[in-house]
């Protein structure tokens, strides 16, 4: 049994291997003792927090999911302008091609500014969670609650905009729909490599997407 007051720690460390060894070997490839040599522990603090490896995964998955919403919500400012707050959201759900090297961490413990997913781990948790989410209810259930609340959020800043002037959304639920699915959509391109046909990134059609709705 892990040491009082270790609880949160330990339980961050072993989601955070979990993410790692998603990433290095895929959700298959995964086994809990690879976890915890990951996380530095026994495989038996791993079975402590969590009973099997679904259980894991799920957890995992969930941590994978909120990440973006964290960073996000602590970003936003009162001050900014409903098209910053909306340029903001889109940087972290599609974020910009780079190669800023760094280790995996989806734990707010140590502050939501130290929460970091390098780019290429974010594309390989993308492609393994959602390839499993297609035949797993219980993981499509978690993408299925996270998105939702996403919606609402992105659909509160489109209305936002719309109280002041500066946008124009009918229907600010489509509107946000819209654009988490085209960000979904974008991403899936990203990982299988499908280059957009100005050979950017093709973070541009999410942009194009949103100055559509903003008023000259």
């Amino acid at each position: 049994m892990p040491k009082v007051g270790m609880e949160p720690k330990r339980r961050a460390e072993v989601i955070n291997a979990t993410l790692i060894c998603i990433s290095k070997y895929g959700i298959e490839g995964m086994t809990l003792d690879k976890v915890a040599e990951h996380a530095s522990c026994s495989k038996g603090v791993v079975t402590y927090y969590f009973k099997n490896k679904e259980s894991l995964i799920i957890e995992a998955f969930k941590s994978f999911l909120i990440y973006y919403g964290k960073k996000i919500n602590d970003e936003i400012q009162q001050t900014m302008t409903p098209n910053e707050m909306i340029e903001l959201t889109l940087k972290h759900i599609l974020p910009p091609n780079n190669h800023v090297q760094g280790t995996i961490n989806v734990s707010d413990l140590d502050g939501i500014e130290n929460m970091f997913i390098p780019h290429e781990d974010q594309a390989k948790l993308f492609l393994h969670f959602f390839s499993r989410a297609v035949l797993d209810q219980k993981l499509q259930e978690v993408v299925a609650a996270v998105y939702q609340e996403e919606i609402y959020g992105i659909a509160r800043i489109f209305d936002y905009g719309n109280k002041l002037g500066s946008m124009k959304v009918d229907d600010s639920i489509s509107a946000a729909y819209g654009l988490l699915s085209m960000v979904v959509g974008l991403s899936f391109f990203r990982v299988a490599n499908i280059q957009p046909m100005n050979q950017g990134d093709n973070r541009y059609i999410g942009e194009d997407y949103v100055q559509r709705l903003i008023k000259s």
